[in-house]
């Protein structure tokens, strides 16, 4: 090889400064791309490092050193295809626009625009949520909008809002953890989901703080805790009320600031002492004496955290369940002063911002609500449209799919999502899909879902695609964009605005960057709940991140939120008196408890980690995490692939014998689809104040595959 055709093999093509597509911390990173091997040839190299900030500090984790290979992955959708004879065929963009405006039209004027709906995700930009909002509700003219988030972050969010009079996921900054002298981690895995959050809690133990985690597994974040409560799924909101009963009977509350800034006090005290702790302990299938030990730790602190997450909030009584454990942090006073407060540890990259700006079926951009007339009167005005052709409210992401399986639901537009996947009752939607007069679905890779579309539209990655997302502290950044996308890959963004233009609303959608997006969001947020008005591309540039709410360029932001009072008109918070409906539990025939969740190398449903070469090989496949007790009863053997059975369907995984779980419960990932999919056998219920569907608890039975010769209405024939 010629000395110069070795300086140009080694030569560093690109300097990439973006940040983790993956979990709501959102580190900084710095991609370099360089290149090795013969010119014309060349195989590209990757380095990645990461870049101090306010929120990771400069750490990521193994899914964000890795990122990089599913966004360079030679599996990149590179143009869009339609679907001829029953095949997806590549087709140019003209076309492909030409399709979409002629179904979602003809679907609208024979059916009604409702007949259309719109499905986002969490891990989309701001400027792109505010856009698929905008792009259901003017473009469209459909009330049915809604996002894979309804699974995140719903209970948690609406028990906030009813709570604090606000939802954001942290009422504190991540740098007062280690300021906490006890800390409760009820239903999150932080050491796995968010591991560059881990730090701040070693710090925080460091300083003296007593860990409790709350879970039915003992995962790697309970291994790191002072104290572990091995709960019975589909039971914490017992478990909240019987460590509020020890607290209060110990005197532990903080009665001044009940008094002071709280409503509702008394109605729960009452009912409360109605309550019998031996009984509820058994419920959750603890010893009195554990939830006793935790209830004075975290009582006599002189400062104090709860924070939750799915497996808590995954219920379908989460909104209760969380509600009851912010009893907990109002009653003794820990909120609003460093060291203190309640936190949602968000699952998604957006989960946060994803939720504030209209892509919620009830929601308009700001976190306003679009049965408030002012609300849509003043946002139809930044839109320049009327108040009265906006439409209403529409439903949840799953009773969506239920009204497609209807028939009510004739297209659906997916973004950013895969629902085949990440919904219950996977049987029920992939019939739903399969109904649909017309599917389209914009992805970066041919998902589950994307193989049934008619129209499967190639968008950017993370790398490619600027804008804004905001983190589980409610801190927005701005995410760079350096790399050039491949092929014919375009923006979400501009996707959207190109659609809206063939269907004959393109002058409301006349934007040429996402600044010029988030400019408009900026306007259309201001006045609201989540008023992200006086953040600019040129603040989060200079600064590194900005809080909302953030009412003029000239404030800060709020970290530490509810220091003076709440959002309430009257500033007080409201304790929940309502008594939770438990989950109806196991039975005779289906007595196992049947909980999912997420491993360390893998996100959502595994679409763009399954195609990180580095991240797959950790975990190629699913698995049940059965106890050995449990496993012996079944004569289950370590690494067999066994059945997991629902009355709702089945799935087939490989067993995985380990003692850290409940006798009475199994653990699926929830990141593969097809045969392995966990939400085969997962109930359609769902929560009647967020519509969250109750993932951690459904009842199955389990058995040996090599047992089972062939299925036929759906009764076994044995060997």
């Amino acid at each position: 090889m010629l000395q110069s055709d070795r300086a140009e093999a080694t030569e560093v093509a690109a300097v990439i400064e973006t940040q983790c597509p993956f979990c709501s911390v959102q580190c900084k990173m710095t991609v370099t791309e360089g290149g090795n091997g013969i010119p014309g040839q060349r195989r590209a190299e990757y380095k990645v490092e990461g870049v101090p900030n306010a929120a990771s500090e400069g750490r990521v984790c193994v899914k964000g050193m890795h990122a990089h290979q599913h966004a360079v992955h030679s599996q990149r959708l590179t143009n869009p295809f339609i679907r001829s004879n029953g095949e997806l065929v590549p087709c140019s963009w003209d076309e492909a626009f030409a399709v979409a405006s002629q179904h979602l039209q003809g679907i609208s004027e024979q059916h009604g625009p409702d007949a259309n709906a719109v499905y986002g995700g969490g891990s989309l930009t701001n400027e792109t949520a505010y856009l698929l909002g905008k792009f259901a509700r003017v473009a469209l003219g459909t009330r049915h909008i809604d996002y894979n988030g309804r699974f995140c972050m719903s209970a948690a969010a609406s028990a906030g809002s009813k709570t604090f009079g606000i939802d954001r996921g942290l009422t504190f900054r991540l740098a007062d953890i280690p300021l906490a002298r006890c800390i409760v981690l009820a239903g999150t895995n932080i050491a796995e989901c968010q591991p560059t959050l881990l730090p701040y809690f070693n710090r925080a133990k460091e300083n003296g703080a007593r860990i409790i985690v709350i879970d039915p597994r003992k995962t790697a974040t309970a291994a790191m805790a002072d104290m572990h409560l091995p709960i019975r799924p589909g039971t914490d909101t017992v478990l909240a009320d019987v460590m509020l009963k020890i607290i209060m009977d110990e005197g532990f509350i903080d009665e001044s600031f009940i008094q002071a800034r709280t409503n509702g006090y008394d109605e729960l005290s009452v009912y409360l002492n109605s309550l019998d702790l031996s009984q509820a302990a058994d419920i959750c299938g603890l010893e009195l004496g554990q939830i006793r030990e935790a209830a004075l730790a975290f009582g006599e602190a002189d400062t104090g955290m709860v924070l939750t997450a799915r497996g808590v909030e995954q219920q379908t009584d989460g909104h209760l369940a969380v509600r009851h454990f912010l009893n907990l942090v109002l009653a003794t006073g820990k909120i609003g002063r460093e060291g203190c407060g309640y936190g949602a540890i968000t699952g998604q990259g957006n989960g946060q911002g994803g939720r504030e700006h209209g892509q919620k079926a009830d929601q308009l951009p700001g976190y306003r609500s679009i049965e408030n007339e002012k609300d849509r009167a003043y946002v139809a005005s930044v839109w320049g449209v009327e108040a009265a052709s906006l439409p209403g409210k529409g439903v949840s992401a799953y009773e969506m799919m239920e009204l497609i399986h209807q028939g009510v639901i004739k297209s659906l537009f997916v973004m950013g999502s895969n629902p085949i996947v990440s919904n219950p009752n996977a049987g029920l939607v992939e019939e739903a899909l399969n109904k649909l007069d017309f599917l389209m679905v914009a992805d970066m890779f041919m998902s589950e879902t994307a193989q049934l579309a008619d129209l499967v539209l190639p968008v950017t990655s993370y790398m490619e695609n600027e804008g804004t997302l905001t983190n589980l502290e409610g801190r927005v950044l701005l995410r760079e964009a350096g790399r050039q996308a491949p092929g014919e890959a375009r923006h979400d963004w501009m996707i959207l605005c190109s659609i809206a233009d063939m269907l004959g609303k393109g002058h409301y959608f006349r934007f040429n960057e996402p600044e010029e997006v988030f400019n408009e969001l900026r306007l259309a947020s201001k006045g609201g709940i989540a008023d992200y008005y006086g953040i600019t591309y040129d603040r989060l540039r200079r600064e590194k991140g900005v809080y909302w709410p953030c009412p003029s360029p000239e404030e800060a932001g709020a970290g530490l939120l509810f220091q003076q009072s709440f959002a309430h008109p009257d500033g007080k918070a409201v304790f929940s008196i309502m008594e939770g409906t438990p989950w109806k539990g196991v039975t005779e025939e289906y007595s196992l408890i049947l909980t999912n969740g997420r491993v360390l190398s893998h996100y959502l449903t595994g679409v763009q980690t399954r195609r990180s070469p580095s991240l797959l090989a950790r975990e190629l496949e699913n698995f049940v995490e059965i106890h050995p007790i449990t496993a012996q009863r079944y004569r289950i053997r370590d690494g067999e692939w066994v059945e997991v059975q629902s009355e709702h369907g089945y799935f087939t995984v490989r067993a995985r014998i380990k003692d850290q779980i409940r006798e009475d419960t199994l653990f699926v990932p929830m990141h593969w689809g097809g045969v392995q999919n966990v939400n085969h056998a997962t109930r359609p219920e769902l929560d009647p104040f967020c519509k969250m569907p109750g993932f951690k608890t459904s009842a199955v039975r389990i058995r040996p595959l090599h047992q089972k010769v062939y299925r036929e209405n759906d009764s076994y024939t044995e060997r």
